[in-house]
């Protein structure tokens, strides 16, 4: 045996046992589900009821039955999660996120199902909630610590730690009714954070102060990741999802319909999302022709997308040729036209992606009275996968509107690995002759 064969053997062990801890399974969600009712007056009874036939006994097996003026908030939900691991929760309003991370949390009770935690649970749900606001912010976090499992000696020990993150030195002994809604929050941040939980709840909690502050709470995240800590995270902003998560799961109307790849999750949900808002046909479109009292003298009467070839596509491809078409029927000499297509991602913030102005590009165009096609062509399609809404502008000599439309929805698909990026950029790698005469 040589001298490197000891630490390769040592390098080796390490390996298997960052894998084994890596398959450790922190959290195992199995068939949970949650009933509500909606009426409030019923809702008390029906909890009374409840609780009195726990304490007699009475209650007993699987409580799936739906009494009057109940529904389902969680239907058979199972999943689990290892350490290290994040995952992405996503779905609409109401469709049974929040009540999962409470569940989670031990704030509330499944009706059937159970939740296996192995570890500490720090939730980071509501901010500040618990809170006492006659309480100084000093005796906050011993109150507020203590809640999520830490001794007195070792909150003593991190005290000056959440003090020093939440930035509240000179604030920290006044009454926490003194202080700001983001003062308040920041604390309830650091405290969630400063007890080194095994598994984080995050619920839409992110936007905690200013940017600098926001990234700063970021940063701590993904420390503690690296340390070790999974995430659940719950956000309707899909790219924090994309940013933070490597998988994601898709809660709708209380029930699991997929957990996977944070990119198929998410354009799982935001298809269904955005369902019924988006026309059957997306990605084609063709409009009536104006009459001469209503037309600006050019009327778009269709949009459409081509591939190679010039061959028609319902849904382009990322990373792909594709041209954008406009149709239009010209009833009079137009000149110095422009077309401006401004195109938004559906879903997340609905922030402005792509502007495109042919005038900026200085390209203008002449059109005679008669049927023509205004073409974008693009070597490499760099929209990632989703949903997206385009409006289309043509002027004549940047002042005045020809025509418009307000709204084209199309979809993009793709052949790649997009999840985790915004755009795609088409690269070639190469070796210089150099480096490998070098190399050699």
């Amino acid at each position: 045996m040589t001298a490197i064969e000891p630490k390769q053997q040592a390098i080796e062990q390490v390996s298997v046992e960052q894998a084994s801890a890596s398959d450790e399974v922190l959290l195992c969600v199995q068939g949970v589900s949650k009933k509500f009712c909606r009426d409030l007056r019923r809702s008390l009874i029906y909890g009374v009821a409840d609780i009195s036939a726990e304490l007699t006994g009475l209650r007993g097996g699987k409580n799936t039955k739906l009494r009057q003026q109940e529904f389902w908030a969680l239907q058979d939900v199972s999943f689990e999660l290892r350490r290290g691991e994040a995952l992405g929760l996503v779905g609409k309003n109401g469709s049974g996120k929040s009540t999962l991370l409470r569940i989670i949390a031990g704030l509330i009770k499944p009706d059937v199902g159970t939740v296996t935690i192995n570890g500490r649970v720090a939730p980071l749900i509501a901010l500040g909630a618990g809170f006492n606001p006659v309480l100084t912010g000093r005796e906050n976090i011993y109150a507020n610590m203590s809640i999520l499992g830490l001794a007195k000696a070792e909150i003593s020990k991190r005290f000056d730690s959440v003090v020093e993150f939440a930035e509240l030195d000179e604030a920290i002994d006044s009454p926490l009714q003194t202080y700001s809604s983001g003062m308040a929050a920041r604390l309830g941040f650091s405290c969630a954070i400063h007890t080194e939980p095994d598994i984080l709840l995050v619920d839409e909690v992110l936007a905690v102060g200013d940017i600098r502050f926001r990234q700063k709470c970021a940063r701590r995240l993904a420390k503690l990741r690296e340390n070790g800590t999974s995430f659940v995270l719950v956000s309707h902003n899909s790219q924090a999802i994309f940013t933070s998560c490597r998988s994601a799961a898709y809660l709708s109307k209380g029930e699991l319909i997929s957990v996977g790849n944070v990119s198929e999750i998410i354009n799982h949900y935001e298809r269904d999302l955005f369902l019924d808002s988006v026309p059957e046909q997306l990605g084609a479109a063709s409009f009536e022709e104006k009459s001469p009292d209503e037309s600006h003298g050019l009327d778009i009467t269709s949009l459409s997308f081509k591939g190679e070839h010039d061959s028609p596509v319902q849904t382009p491809f990322t990373g792909e040729p594709t041209a954008f078409v406009i149709g239009c029927k010209v009833h009079r000499q137009v000149n110095q036209v422009n077309v401006y297509l401004m195109i938004s991602e559906i879903g997340g913030e609905g922030d402005l992606i792509l502007s495109i102005d042919s005038a900026v590009e200085g390209n203008f165009y002449s059109l005679s009275p008669g049927k023509h096609e205004l073409v974008l062509d693009m070597p490499y399609l760099g929209l990632r996968p989703g949903l997206y809404s385009m409006k289309i502008i043509i002027k004549e000599a940047l002042l005045s509107t020809l025509d418009y439309v307000e709204k084209f929805m199309f979809s993009v698909d793709s052949h790649k690995a997009m999840n985790r990026s915004l755009f795609y950029q088409s690269v070639e790698w190469n070796v210089s002759e150099d480096c490998q005469d070098e190399g050699a």
